[in-house]
């Protein structure tokens, strides 16, 4: 008699969103499939068969030590799966399996990094050993009613242990390894001292880590010796993994540092890397050569990349982070003599997706579903690459990647085209929402990260109605605009083919009309351009409502904003000059960009709302892509 078998771990928000450095959320996601995959070959082993989602043969196969090729670069299996099993099934190995090869990762990291320096402090690895054997919170049921899974969550039997002392730098609530009983600076750099020495800028000096943060920042460099006997009869493996990833700054350059690579002259180039040696950023600590623009910039020999701190203003004049005040100096003059004057702006991207009521369809249709995604997640990583982006994940519906600023929206169209195709060539139809989040590079990363759920979810699915693309921009100061799309009205119609280097959507198209010399907006008509709106709009009759009254008819706005675009110095020096017909075609485009649109379904009829308001982020954000978030005026 066979059934079938719900399983899912967790907590996925506390260990994967809890993060300080790109690496971190990368090696959360990573450790979080892999541990997944490892339930599922126990599954296998007892000759179950996995329903949903369809597991990676190549992932599984490196997981059993027989991988060929490229090994996996990120995460790619979700946390929970269903599984039809026999009657001889043993649910319990599937979890002993997990915490085995949990500990056995662990006892790796503690034994290369940590056992030496735990003998001066005894209750160091009675707290390593409780953190590591506390913190999985593994659920699964037999049977075939779906909801039983999410009712099992729901008793939460699993509680993490009690944590004293002093707290993680990167993980909220757990205590640090010192096991100081309370603050003492002195003591608490004699413990961590020796162990940042050890482990090189894998920690920082203000940092100091619990077991499970510790496991994720210095695991790349053991993975490959990981060799667990798992229950079942089987044995898990590790695979080599660069523990270099890009960081914030790294995206924020990437297209910056590949068009100097690319272009500049020799000398100027030479003299800049040269420069940039005499700073303590090693390019080895660096992975902005993971990033393709940068990849192929540098394959002539010669040049190592360079660390991308070393081309922000904010890191050169940082005495902490640049003593050497004089190698600082001539590196802003290297950078100054190069023939792109501007340096590179200070924002990277990042993107999340997620498929949209896939519920439903996974019920009707659960096979094709599963093919539909396994041909997605397939591809996801080819189409990040191509956009010099770096994938997090990719696994089912789900999409995680960071980007430069400058390959954000293209990448999500790509990605969401991807998605539509893998769902045609089953017979099926689904569609997918994005959130892209554009972040200044000083900003705390996992306040971005977290943010961009509430933006997919609450903005591009519940808001706009799903199958959309929501995007917010984060600067110093806080949010700076937020604009949101079905992908219907935000695509340019009849948009080129995948691959061709032209741009998918209608923002980015007249964005690339306000950029350079020749821009056709001027930079003082959106200064104003709130202030005109508000002019314009009728009044609020609820927040969010869509079908207020218009004060202006659609022609008698765009004349009055295209008498003010034509106020706003846009004809100086420029012949012959624009005509109020020519002002009304430039500025329509970017009104269509300002009216909130959203999408609802009725059956199978799809319907869009237009509102009467406008509302000016779409125009501000035009401003931000032009302008890579560099204000001039």
């Amino acid at each position: 008699m066979s059934g079938f078998f719900h399983f899912t771990l967790g907590p996925v928000q506390s260990f994967v969103a809890q993060a300080r450095r790109t690496r971190d959320y990368w090696a959360g996601s990573f450790l979080l499939s892999w541990l997944a995959g490892v339930a599922m070959k126990t599954v296998i082993a007892q000759s179950g068969r996995i329903v949903f989602p369809q597991p990676d043969a190549g992932y599984l196969a490196w997981l059993e030590g027989q991988g060929t090729g490229q090994p996996p670069r990120q995460g790619g299996i979700p946390n929970r799966f269903k599984a039809e099993v026999g009657e001889n099934f043993q649910p319990v190995l599937v979890e002993q399996a997990v915490r085995a090869a949990w500990r056995a990762l662990a006892e790796r990291v503690w034994q290369e990094d940590l056992a030496r320096h735990g003998q001066r402090y005894p209750d160091t690895r009675a707290l390593w050993d409780r953190q590591i054997d506390g913190f999985w919170e593994i659920a699964w049921v037999l049977g075939d009613d779906e909801a039983l899974l999410d009712r099992r969550k729901n008793w939460r039997t699993q509680l993490s242990p009690t944590e004293a002392g002093i707290k993680c730098s990167v993980m909220a609530g757990w205590q640090e390894l010192s096991g100081l009983p309370a603050p003492d600076a002195r003591a608490l750099n004699a413990f961590w001292q020796p162990v940042r020495a050890d482990c090189g800028r894998d920690l920082a000096e203000d940092e100091a880590l619990c077991a499970i943060a510790f496991v994720k920042r210095r695991f790349p460099h053991y993975f490959q010796q990981i060799q667990a006997d798992m229950p079942g009869g089987w044995t898990a493996h590790g695979w080599p993994v660069d523990p270099r990833t890009p960081s914030t700054l790294d995206l924020a350059a990437a297209n910056w540092l590949a068009r100097v690579v690319r272009d500049e002259a020799e000398p100027v180039l030479r003299w800049l890397h040269e420069a940039a040696e005499r700073l303590p950023f090693s390019p080895a600590d660096c992975g902005v050569d993971r990033l393709r623009c940068v990849r192929e910039a540098y394959r002539a020999p010669g040049l190592r990349p360079l660390n991308s701190s070393v081309l922000f203003a904010h890191v050169l004049d940082n005495p902490g982070e640049c003593p050497d005040r004089q190698a600082a100096r001539a590196t802003k003059q290297a950078i100054k003599a190069l023939a792109l004057k501007e340096p590179p702006a200070p924002f990277y991207a990042i993107l999340l997706m997620d498929g949209d009521s896939l519920g439903e369809l996974l019920r009707k249709s659960g096979s094709a579903v599963s093919d539909a995604l396994d041909r997605f997640t397939r591809q996801v990583p080819d189409i990040v690459d191509r956009h010099n982006g770096f994938l997090i994940y990719a696994g089912g519906d789900d999409v995680l990647a960071l980007l430069p600023l400058e390959d954000a929206l293209e990448c999500a169209a790509e990605v969401r085209q991807c998605y539509l195709d893998a769902f045609t060539a089953h017979g099926l139809s689904s569609t997918i929402s994005a959130a892209v989040e554009y972040a200044h590079v000083k900003l705390p990363l996992t306040r971005i990260l977290g943010d961009a759920h509430h933006l997919l979810d609450d903005l591009a699915k519940e808001e706009r109605g799903r199958d959309a693309i929501a995007v917010r921009v984060w600067k110093p100061g806080g949010q700076a605009l937020e604009w949101a799309r079905p992908w219907i009205k935000a695509l340019i119609p009849h948009h080129p083919p995948l691959g061709e280097k032209r741009k998918s959507l209608q923002i980015e198209q007249l964005a690339d009309q306000f950029a350079g010399d020749k821009a056709e907006f001027s930079s003082k008509f959106f200064y104003k351009i709130r202030e005109r709106f508000d002019l314009l709009n009728p009044e609020r009759s609820k927040p969010g409502h869509l079908e207020e009254a218009a004060i202006f008819k659609d022609d008698d706005a765009l004349s009055l904003l295209a008498v003010d675009y034509l106020a706003s110095g846009i004809n100086e020096g420029r012949q012959p000059k624009l005509t109020l017909p020519d002002a009304k075609r430039l500025i329509q485009p970017l009104l269509q960009q300002c009216r909130p649109v959203a999408r609802s379904r009725s059956g199978d009829a799809v319907n869009f709302m237009t509102s009467n308001r406008l509302e000016a982020d779409g125009a501000l954000l035009v401003r931000f892509l032009a302008r890579k978030g560099v204000e001039t005026r």
